[in-house]
């Protein structure tokens, strides 16, 4: 493959790389852990966006339990926006045939 050939294929490939990450940052990812008790909203930023708790995950004798429902619906919708960035961040990539792409 010849540079200038390589060169705009680059160009290409980070023109699409801005409209998928902006496309990321807009899209909305949800968990619900603790059979709905706990349901987490973020944006592809990871920025949380909402948190909907159901009254029975609140009890003040219980507070680990819902610490816990909290932690695993970030965790869970975190993963979320990561296996959807990778998948089309890796899309992008393919067929470029370029060494450590």
């Amino acid at each position: 493959m010849d540079m200038k050939k390589m060169m705009k294929e680059l160009q290409k490939m980070q023109g699409k790389m801005a409209n998928v990450q902006k496309e990321m940052e807009s899209a909305h990812f949800e968990a619900e852990v603790g059979g709905g008790m706990v349901k987490l909203t973020m944006n592809g930023k990871y920025e949380v966006q909402s948190v909907k708790l159901a009254k029975d995950a609140v009890d003040p004798d219980d507070v680990e339990a819902l610490e816990d429902l909290l932690l695993a619906a970030f965790n869970a919708c975190k993963a979320k926006v990561e296996d959807a960035s990778q998948e089309k961040m890796g899309g992008l990539t393919k067929g470029l045939g370029i060494p450590g792409m």
